[in-house]
């Protein structure tokens, strides 16, 4: 760090390889603007015009250059030295940019300029995927199985405009550095809402107060705390052989662990996705016995797809749980590549009084999570440190199981372990109390606005109204609306973020749902009831399910 008068500049090495610049950090605007919406930028300008987004309309990029160059507040840098080239807010490694919106391919290779939405969406499956951001179109077929997060995300957004998914997702090098290798060509038909580029100019002015910036004293404490949490978990159960005390103390520090986890698994620690991933591997595997890899598989696809009937994995529990009689019919998960079904007497049965087992099931859901690690590692998945995770989780089984060999008897052994999961259950309970009777849908989304990515976001999704003091104990989970809008924003960050969604949401007369948790979870119950009882009902479930059992739905879906 060099320090001059009244200013630090911080030299990203990282981001100076790839983009070739040294930022400097924007600190908060101290004065911002009446209108929480208006936009910062000029290149932003609520016009509706063909092919803008995000930073798209090239009739203002001479003045967005202009006012990049000429305006002494921000303190972020201009990255690219072109004066008309239209420039953006983006993320990387956590520290906002102005960067231009669009790197054209160095090669002089022809690009068609004939594209049609219409064209794009017939390129949508795993084999032959095409992507749009910002208008400009991608064939990133070659790359879906390289792809770090995994095919699955790309395959379920293949063939649509991916512009507001792209950008939560990715780093700003990315645009630079991979993009301009995959472009063929410009969209002729592409055009954006007064909406959506409303709600894009929303997550420039989260990028330009550099709220996606983590405080590292916020997780170092976080890591303190679980360090000593663990420690008094073994001193009170080896030591004091207060064993049922010490598994609520091992059932709270996974759940705590979890939050971390979480938050590792976005890369909202470092924003360094090498780092975040490989010692969230090395130690919140060891001692949570839970794969990363896993569970960034799962999760990624559930961001994307937040309760898609088919598509979702963190929905699918059939035969335990139905949350929408959508799911009395056969279907086909394109996560586990199996058809589930519960028209038969198990399934009838289970779902039929899940509202009476949905507890239960909460406080041994974290077994499930173990075998579906392993099933995972012993795939033939593709999977990062693969060697790593197969040995952390081995440590954890092996320094868990010494644990547990020092108990009297096994009673004490099958005590500890129903007591410490059902505590660490919670943490199950709050995950699925941000979707579980939320809005479910058949398919893909990212159609028109009524659910392109913010709109369907919030209808999949709500969060937890709490008060600050509470914020550790849901961890991050009371935020899931603002969470899943901006993925990469700190937890630290979300209750700012939350002030501005909420009015954003109350000015365009969107649903922001925010019950207290026993609310919430009093309004769960009687969804799952409901559901329940017209599984139970003959009636009712061949209703439900009749028309999913024809034969002109099956051929309309290639069904058999």
């Amino acid at each position: 760090k060099r320090k001059g008068k009244g200013t630090v500049q911080t030299k990203e090495t990282t981001f100076v390889d790839t983009l070739a610049a040294t930022p400097t950090t924007r600190q908060p605007d101290p004065d911002p603007d009446p209108d929480p919406f208006a936009l910062h930028s000029p290149s932003m300008a609520p016009k509706k015009e063909p092919r803008s987004s995000e930073g798209t309309a090239a009739a203002a990029a001479a003045a967005a250059a202009a006012s990049a160059a000429s305006s002494s507040s921000s303190s972020a840098a201009t990255i690219g030295d072109a004066p008309k080239v239209e420039m953006i807010w983006r993320e990387d490694e956590g520290k906002s940019f102005r960067v231009p919106a669009f790197y054209a391919p160095k090669n002089n290779k022809k690009v068609r300029t004939d594209l049609t939405m219409a064209e794009v969406a017939k390129h949508d499956k795993r084999d032959d995927a095409w992507i749009i951001i910002d208008g400009h179109c991608y064939d990133v077929t070659s790359y879906v199985d390289t792809h770090p997060g995994g095919w699955l995300p790309i395959a379920n957004l293949a063939g649509k405009d991916v512009t507001d998914a792209f950008a939560n997702y990715h780093p700003a090098r990315v645009y630079k550095t991979l993009l301009p290798a995959f472009y063929i060509g410009e969209v002729t038909d592409y055009e954006v809402s007064d909406f959506v580029r409303e709600h894009r100019a929303l997550r420039q002015q989260l990028l330009e107060r550099n709220l996606f910036e983590t405080n590292p004293w916020y997780y170092v404490i976080k890591f303190a705390i679980l360090a000593v949490a663990f420690a008094v978990m073994l001193y009170t159960t080896l030591v004091l052989e207060q064993r049922v005390l010490g598994a609520v103390l091992l059932g709270i520090f996974w759940q705590q662990l979890a939050f971390i986890g979480h938050d590792v698994g976005h890369n909202a620690l470092s924003h360094v996705r090498r780092l975040d991933l490989f010692w969230g591997t090395a130690f919140g595997n060891l001692t949570g016995g839970i794969s990363l890899a896993w569970w960034k598989r799962s999760h990624n696809v559930h961001h994307i797809v937040c309760n898609s009937v088919e598509n979702d994995p963190d929905i699918q529990h059939i035969p335990l749980i139905a949350i929408t009689q959508k799911m009395f019919r056969p279907f086909w998960s394109s996560y586990h590549r199996r058809e589930y079904r519960m028209d038969n007497i198990i399934g009838r049965f289970l779902v039929g009084h899940q509202h009476l087992l949905f507890y239960p099931i909460m406080g041994f859901a974290r077994f499930n999570l173990y075998v579906q690690s392993w099933l995972l590692l012993l795939s033939t998945e593709k999977i990062q440190h693969k060697t790593l995770e197969i040995v952390s989780l081995l440590g954890f089984f092996t320094w868990f199981g010494t644990f547990l060999s020092t108990f009297p008897t096994w009673g004490d052994v099958f005590l500890f372990l129903v007591v410490s999961h059902f505590v660490s259950g919670f943490l199950h309970v709050q995950i699925t109390l941000s979707h579980f009777y939320m809005d479910t849908y058949n398919g893909r989304a990212y159609n028109d606005d009524s659910d392109e990515w913010f709109s369907m976001q919030l209808k999949t999704t709500m969060n937890v109204d709490c008060p600050e003091w509470l914020d550790w104990f849901h961890g991050g989970l009371q935020f899931q609306i603002e969470h899943h809008l901006y993925p990469r924003l700190p937890r630290h960050n979300l209750r700012k973020a939350r002030t501005l969604v909420k009015a954003f949401c109350k000015k365009h007369g969107l649903r922001y749902y925010e019950p207290g948790f026993i609310q919430g979870n009093i309004e769960m119950m009687k969804a799952l009831a409901e559901v329940a009882a017209d599984a139970r009902s003959d009636e009712k479930f061949e209703a439900s399910s009749k028309l999913y059992d024809s034969a002109l739905w099956n051929g309309l879906n290639a069904r058999g």
